[in-house]
């Protein structure tokens, strides 16, 4: 019989390896502590397409409920970051005509946006209805399949 005294450093070497690399394969957001994946759930163009948008979803792909969601804005012409914008975020689920409420929207430097609270109540497409304004004005709509 192994004591648990024996399998306790032995479990917690374990997780922390667990822990450890699921670390790696993605990045995590100091503000909501979300963890977002390395790859994008969809990358879409600014209405102007002077803008490239990529989303990322905590959980993802998104679920039914809150979920956080990075947005990354670069330059379509050199791929550069777009920092010093505002933007403004309204969940929007076209098939029903109405949204939810409005997520709460910080910039993370780098092109970097967190947007947390994001409210999806029931399956179906959702669109992030963005405006961006400041340095750069421009609007993106962003579509998310909720299962």
């Amino acid at each position: 019989m192994v004591s648990s005294k024996a399998t306790t450093p032995w479990l917690a070497a374990v997780l922390a390896i667990l822990v450890g690399a699921s670390v790696a394969c993605s990045s995590a957001s100091p503000a909501s502590g979300a963890t977002f994946p390395a790859d994008a759930y969809t990358t879409t163009p600014s209405d102007s397409g002077a803008l490239v948008v990529s989303v990322r979803t905590s959980p993802q792909p998104p679920a039914r409920g809150t979920n956080d969601v990075q947005l990354t804005f670069t330059r379509a012409s050199d791929g550069t970051p777009v920092d010093g914008v505002s933007l403004d975020v309204q969940p929007w689920m076209p098939a029903m005509g109405h949204g939810s409420s409005t997520p709460t929207v910080t910039a993370q430097g780098g092109g970097v946006y967190l947007v947390t609270e994001v409210y999806f109540y029931m399956p179906g497409v959702w669109e992030l209805r963005t405006s961006i304004s400041g340095a750069t004005t421009d609007h993106a709509t962003l579509q998310l399949t909720i299962q």
